[in-house]
């Protein structure tokens, strides 16, 4: 593979692995939020009104954040039926045609993501709820969610190429 290649998805990689770890640390954050929610409301018969939608809003950029390192640490759901019995080179050829759907879905997603966070910034768009958040900032980060796990799949497919000539990558997680 060419250097400018390797360099891509090792840098991918990286910023996968890094984003995956902080995401992790996501649900702590919530826990505290929602414990805070029950602790207010059955001990101190007082309710934060705020708790459960800013539960949702960190339980959204969870998965979000997380889907890149999903992909790279290959987590993601497959269907094993046919795959489990193909040799590492069928396996990498069958990854590589199926690969151009997942990145045809995820340019659809992002275009959309890109199109809700515009009009969120446009309109100041607010939750219709008794907080009313800010609905920019959840929707920035699913632009950036998006982002990421879309450069993660083009990485997918580089080292599946690599794979399926019996080449490797070297220096990138390779499941």
């Amino acid at each position: 593979m060419p250097k400018v290649i390797q360099l891509y998805v090792r840098a991918v990689d990286r910023i996968s692995h890094l984003t995956g770890l902080v995401a992790m640390y996501l649900i702590f954050a919530m826990i505290a939020v929602l414990l805070t929610d029950t602790l207010t409301r059955n001990i101190f018969d007082v309710y934060v009104h705020w708790a459960l939608e800013m539960g949702q809003f960190l339980l959204a950029a969870y998965y979000i954040l997380g889907g890149a390192y999903s992909l790279q640490a290959g987590q993601h759901v497959r269907m094993d039926l046919i795959y489990s019995h193909l040799s590492v080179k069928g396996r990498a050829w069958v990854d590589v045609f199926t690969s151009s759907f997942m990145l045809f879905y995820l340019v659809i997603l992002l275009i959309g993501s890109i199109s809700s966070a515009m009009y969120a910034i446009e309109t100041g768009e607010r939750k219709f709820s008794m907080w009313s958040p800010s609905m920019i900032p959840i929707k920035i980060i699913m632009v950036i969610g998006i982002t990421l796990m879309l450069l993660q799949a083009i990485a997918m497919l580089f080292k599946d190429l690599a794979r399926a000539r019996g080449q490797r990558i070297e220096g990138v997680y390779q499941p």
